[in-house]
């Protein structure tokens, strides 16, 4: 049975990337992390395309942690996608973001995020969010029935 508590994450920054593992290391190293580096590479993910196909190696995730800004395929983009695919509307998606603008904050809700969060600019901040993002989405929040669908 694939661990359900994957966390994927799409986000361009390789700085931003590696506060995320060193903070997810640090207080929940038990949480199984997944990295994508630009919005192409996250819809390949979570539609199981060419790398990405075995699922016992490319678990499906439990949450999309998506940054706004990358190049080419944007996650607004990837975001519109993941609503748009049948399999995958019901997937939990947290936009984790640098931007606090309200068109940004705006469109991602309007396109199906179930989160905004504005990235932290300390490391206690840092530590505190992904302690949260754990609790919440990981033992609060209640999974849809998934059945007939990817995840």
């Amino acid at each position: 049975m694939p661990d359900r508590r994957l966390i994927l994450i799409a986000d361009d920054s390789e700085d931003d990337t590696l506060l995320l593992k060193q903070a997810f290391k640090r207080t929940h190293p038990e949480i199984p992390l997944r990295f994508v580096d630009n919005g192409q590479a996250a819809m390949d993910y979570l539609a199981g395309r060419e790398r990405y196909a075995d699922r016992s190696r490319n678990p499906f995730p439990r949450l999309l942690l998506l940054d706004l800004k990358m190049p080419m395929v944007s996650g607004f983009d990837v975001l519109e996608w993941v609503r748009d695919q049948a399999g995958l509307r019901r997937l939990p998606v947290a936009v984790l973001t640098s931007s606090n603008q309200p068109a940004d904050i705006n469109r991602a809700y309007d396109l199906g995020a179930n989160s905004y969060i504005v990235k932290p600019t300390t490391w206690e901040d840092l530590e505190a969010l992904v302690s949260t993002l754990r609790h919440y989405w990981l033992h609060l929040n209640q999974e849809p029935d998934c059945r007939g669908a990817f995840c």
